[in-house]
């Protein structure tokens, strides 16, 4: 069970049937965390959000002060970003980048491209070229590297070390980095290195493929004689949904990036978080509809769904939530149905089997018309939800 904030059990409450379900953003307790995790990285370190994680205006805003830029992985989260936070430094990453989004990318002054592969890199030097002729366009070569067993330890998501389709293979570097240090790409300033390799990992772990990228990248940049001025090593900072209390070791990870780049010095560093930053400001509130046996367990069918909050569906857990007891009067003539066992599954509107927001929770005396609030839903819950399956009414959305 998580407690939720203050001001967000108050607007739970406080919502009529007809508002549910509904996301809270608690943007205080999100400005608070995004500000203690900046104090703990060194000031060579620079921050950028994955917009991906959560693009609501709100929560780029509230992010503004905290974060040194932002990363979009497509032209719509470019339009959105930059529309939302007008002016701030962008980095546009991802596969499959189109020629349409990399003009736009170019139009709009991006500061930094994450190219994915050698055909990639050619295109955005042809369209460079015609669009902004007298400029420099940076680039970071994004490489799919290695990773030993240990590093990837407790990972809950792997993107590299194996076949993917994100970045350029290691076997193809000094190829690539050849095309700027002979002169093939013109209007292209190589900066560096990006390499984001797992999510889901604890700051021992973070740090080892951080000194791992550092390492690889500096001893690319000595064969071909040249400086690289930045390596980026992603985010996949660990957030754990069956302990919410257990947060990513910020400090830890702080002082190891401060002893990397100390090690080589003129570097600069550049993480780029996006579920760790926002997981824990979003809220999931809704009502319990009914509460039911099957088979010897109980099920309580909630308002709303994986619709709405796919994240525990896509990754396999549980979400971390509390139950609201609604007050009385009961205000329907028919009888209130009421949990038997100490224990229920929550469960959506869908026509699905699959549509399961948390299994076993011990809600002894649970009933229907009680309110639940979902914790940890600030990242990678509405955005990546499918929201017109059924037809089912949209949350609303609160930001407190």
């Amino acid at each position: 069970m998580t407690a939720p904030t203050p001001a967000v059990r108050d607007r739970a409450l406080g919502l009529s049937t007809e508002e549910l379900p509904a996301y809270l953003y608690d943007l205080t307790a999100l400005e608070t965390h995004a500000a203690a995790v900046r104090a703990a990285l060194p000031r060579q370190v620079e921050l950028y959000y994955a917009a991906k994680a959560n693009p609501e205006p709100e929560i780029l805003a509230a992010l503004d002060a905290h974060v040194d830029g932002y990363e979009v992985s497509s032209g719509g989260e470019l339009a959105h970003v930059v529309k939302a936070v007008a002016g701030r430094p962008l980095a546009f990453g991802g596969p499959g980048k189109t020629p349409d989004e990399l003009t736009a990318a170019l139009e709009l002054g991006v500061e930094r491209f994450h190219v994915e592969s050698a055909y990639e890199l050619r295109m955005l030097a042809a369209l460079a070229s015609r669009v902004v002729p007298h400029s420099r366009v940076g680039v970071l070569l994004r490489f799919n590297l290695d990773l030993d067993a240990e590093s990837l330890a407790g990972s809950s998501l792997a993107m590299g070390g194996r076949p993917t389709p994100f970045g350029l293979d290691p076997a193809d570097a000094d190829s690539a980095v050849s095309l700027f240090t002979d002169g093939s790409l013109p209007p292209l300033q190589l900066l560096g290195v990006h390499a984001h390799l797992a999510s889901g990992l604890a700051a021992p772990q973070q740090l080892a493929v951080a000194e791992s990228i550092v390492t690889w990248s500096q001893k690319l940049a000595r064969r071909h004689g040249i400086r690289l001025a930045e390596v980026n090593v992603g985010g996949g900072m660990s957030v754990d949904y069956a302990d919410p209390a257990a947060r990513f070791d910020w400090t830890a990870y702080g002082e190891g990036l401060a002893r990397l780049r100390a090690a080589h010095p003129g570097l600069t560093l550049r993480i780029e978080p996006g579920r760790a930053l926002t997981a824990y400001c979003g809220w999931y509130a809704t009502e319990v509809l009914d509460v039911k046996r099957s088979h010897g367990e109980e099920f309580a069918v909630v308002r709303g769904g994986t619709h709405h909050l796919r994240t525990p569906a896509a990754k396999g857990h549980d979400q971390p939530c509390t139950v609201l007891p609604a007050g009385e009067p009961w205000p329907h003539p028919w009888p209130r149905s009421e949990a038997r066992q100490d224990r229920v599954t929550f469960a959506g509107q869908l026509c699905t089997p699959k549509d399961v927001l948390a299994r076993g929770v011990p809600v002894a005396g649970l009933r229907a018309g009680d309110r639940v609030v979902f914790a940890m839903a600030g990242a990678y819950a509405w955005n990546i939800s499918h929201h017109d399956f059924l037809m089912h009414p949209r949350p609303g959305f609160h930001f407190l």
